[in-house]
């Protein structure tokens, strides 16, 4: 008999009701940055400013993310998720209303509070539902709709041109707060998960977030998977707040087109790459207790040399290529890490330890990309930044190859 038979009932379901809530999560944070004429035009700010918009969610969501993670370890996941999904769609909408650079940036910091709660409740909870035979497949689909939403990001800019630069934050908001009522009554914990150890059905101990954080750091494998995570993130937001600028300027793109190029090329081939690196992963883990460690090391071997080529070819097609092949093979990493967490650190604090390498990785994206603005303030070429993204990238790889499993951590 299949292993996937003795999954709870309700494990595909949370998975396909959060495959929503990720598109909506991801795509209300990153169509900012694909709508960047039209709002200048609207609220003057250098592109420095600009930046900080971005950086300031990132910084914000960096910080409260330890803490939110602790909260979908220490109470119900599912309710954490639906109050997230409601304030940030809610912020959302009062984002259209902003009518100052200082306003918006306040809406950027508080959507950054919100936003900060939900996925590492949400990772967790798909850990809680799927075991090592579907594990990495599960969270690759989840993760899916976060790619979608990512592409989708790029029809901010598109409605930004005809309709201007609120109305897509109108219209998402209002889409959030509707989907938090449905998801109210339809996402539900498992009877049991695996912070009850040793079980008992309905009870799930207590967690203190400063116990959390030493059981975390004083294991050295996540430590090497802190600082892998956070590396990782100069590359992922590198490309998602200055990659829709780049192809505009290289390639005389419009500002529609530069962002759905940017984001949509990416973010589609990440969403087969999630799958794949999913199921890779958990059918050679049948044989290979590193495999969600090694077909992560091999994508970013791949995900590289594409960036890298994406910021120096003069040829669109090329350039389009190779973020193609980035976006693929880069998602093998988002596809496992929650299950490489699973491998190395304590049940009990697994949404915590996600926090904490969500929000390392996000401090990092946050400074680079407004190191990004400021080098276009200085007249510097901002492929520079996609360079250096391209050597962290690589310095990644080889940190995750050196990440071993312990076994007692495991389900």
């Amino acid at each position: 008999m299949s292993t996937t038979s003795f999954l709870p009932a309700r494990a595909w379901l949370t998975v396909g009701l959060l495959w929503i809530v990720g598109c909506l999560n991801y795509l209300d944070r990153v169509m900012i940055a694909t709508m960047r004429g039209s709002i200048k035009e609207a609220i003057p700010m250098t592109d420095a400013q600009f930046g900080l918009l971005t950086s300031v969610f990132l910084l914000v969501y960096a910080t409260l993310s330890p803490f939110a993670g602790f909260l979908a370890d220490r109470f119900n996941r599912s309710r954490v998720i639906v109050v997230s999904l409601f304030v940030w769609s809610l912020v959302t909408w009062l984002t259209a209303h902003a009518k100052s650079y200082e306003q918006l940036l306040l809406t950027r910091a508080l959507m950054g509070v919100s936003e900060a709660c939900y996925l590492p409740a949400a990772v967790a909870l798909i850990a809680d539902y799927h075991r090592n035979s579907t594990r990495s497949l599960a969270n690759g689909i989840h993760l899916s709709g976060v790619m979608v939403g990512s592409a989708l990001g790029g029809v901010g800019g598109w409605l930004a041109e005809r309709h201007g630069w609120a109305y897509a934050f109108n219209i998402f908001g209002l889409i959030g707060i509707g989907y938090s009522c449905v998801i109210l009554f339809l996402l539900r914990n498992p009877a049991t998960d695996d912070r009850t150890v040793p079980a008992e059905v309905g009870v799930t101990p207590k967690v203190r977030f400063g116990e959390a954080i030493v059981s975390l750091f004083s294991s050295p494998a996540f430590i090497v998977a802190l600082v892998f995570w956070g590396l990782l993130g100069i590359g992922g937001w590198a490309v998602m707040g200055w990659m829709p600028t780049y192809l505009n300027e290289q390639f005389k793109l419009s500002q529609g087109s530069a962002g759905l190029s940017a984001t949509g090329y990416v973010n589609v081939a990440a969403l087969l790459g999630m799958i794949v690196g999913g199921a890779w992963a958990d059918r050679w883990s049948r044989s290979n207790a590193r495999a969600r460690i090694l077909v992560p090391v091999i994508g970013l071997c791949i995900a590289a040399p594409g960036i890298l080529l994406a910021s120096t070819t003069p040829v669109l097609g090329v350039a389009l290529t190779a973020l193609v092949c980035y976006g693929l093979a880069r998602s093998f990493a988002d596809a496992n890490m929650m299950p490489i967490l699973c491998q190395i650190a304590d049940p009990r604090y697994r949404a915590t330890g996600y926090g904490v390498l969500n929000s390392f990785a996000c401090l990092v994206g946050g400074v680079t990309i407004y190191l990004g603005g400021v080098l276009r303030d200085a007249h510097v070429d901002i492929s520079r930044v996609f360079q250096f993204a391209a050597c962290s990238i690589t310095v990644c790889a080889v940190l995750m190859y050196f990440i071993r499993p312990q076994p007692a951590k495991q389900p």
